[in-house]
């Protein structure tokens, strides 16, 4: 009896350290996405749904970029990564806060899309998530844009995440159209000897609550970061050490308001401004209650 119960122990204890040592690999893979880059963006419709004839794809995009990535939060089961756009001259950048990847491990509560600027709580049970890592991408205002989990996936020397959710339409889409009103996203992220890539392939939906989803077009997003020294990067950094307490404030100001509420449904202009230009109104050392007044103006 003493020989089994030690046979399962031991089994139990080498199972917990594979895991250990599984999600370890995998943080490093999420870290990985850090750094200073040089990004090629490339969108272009593949194939086309739509029966009105009067139907126009969307232009194909190839654009070209400098981003920083910052590690703002390095945690054991949360790691958050901060991405900062910098155009213009190389001597002289312009520095815009993009979009933010939250990662969380084993996470059972998630902030799913539905359409038209509304989210919906949903819970999964920890069976369900089991050594699976939930990305949790956020606008450049912070506020959710998509969520959902999966497992990162090591093999042939190889390290990817793929996975597949709703999110509203990108600025490069709303800005142009309005025919459809949700993205189904096919995610799949890849760390690679030289940086990483984002692979994308979306569905343009349209979605009416109580009806079958309608797809007008598929497109696809070829999105690759090649990692270059992080001095050309110091603008996007010395922004950030000014602006970070400022953002903090704003994130902790969203996630109360997510925790507190099991759907939300959003604004995107208060005052025919955006919560980024209301932001950028604020004094250098902003108090709490005002950022938090702020955003609240854009939950209805």
């Amino acid at each position: 009896m003493k020989r089994i119960i030690l046979l399962i122990f031991l089994s139990i204890t080498i199972s917990l350290q594979a895991q250990n040592e599984k999600q370890q690999r995998d943080a490093e893979a999420i870290k990985g996405m850090c750094g200073c880059f040089e990004v090629e963006f490339n969108f272009a419709e593949t194939f086309v749904y739509a029966e009105d004839s009067t139907y126009t794809s969307s232009p194909e995009k190839h654009a070209k970029a400098l981003e920083w990535v910052e590690l703002i939060k390095d945690e054991e089961d949360h790691i958050s990564l901060q991405h900062l756009l910098l155009v213009g001259p190389s001597h002289a950048p312009t520095v815009i806060k993009h979009w933010r990847q939250d990662w969380m491990y084993e996470n059972t509560q998630l902030y799913v899309y539905f359409a038209d600027d509304e989210w919906m709580r949903v819970s999964l049970t920890p069976e369900e998530v089991a050594g699976q890592w939930t990305q949790e991408v956020h606008q450049t205002d912070d506020r959710p844009r998509y969520s959902t989990t999966a497992s990162w996936v090591h093999v042939d020397g190889r390290s990817y995440w793929e996975s597949m959710c709703d999110a509203p339409l990108p600025r490069r889409e709303y800005t142009i159209r309005n025919d459809y009103n949700v993205t189904v996203r096919r995610n799949r992220q890849e760390i690679t000897n030289s940086g990483w890539v984002h692979d994308q392939d979306n569905d343009k939906v349209v979605r009416v609550r109580g009806e079958e989803d309608l797809v007008l077009a598929q497109e696809k997003g070829y999105n690759v970061y090649k990692k270059v020294d992080s001095s050309r990067c110091k603008a996007a950094k010395k922004w950030w050490r000014q602006n970070k307490d400022t953002w903090s404030m704003v994130r902790n100001s969203w996630e109360r308001f997510m925790e507190e509420n099991e759907d939300l449904s959003l604004r995107l202009e208060v005052d025919d401004k955006t919560l980024t230009e209301h932001v950028a109104e604020l004094e250098r050392k902003p108090k709490k209650e005002e950022v938090e007044e702020i955003v609240g103006k854009f939950v209805k």
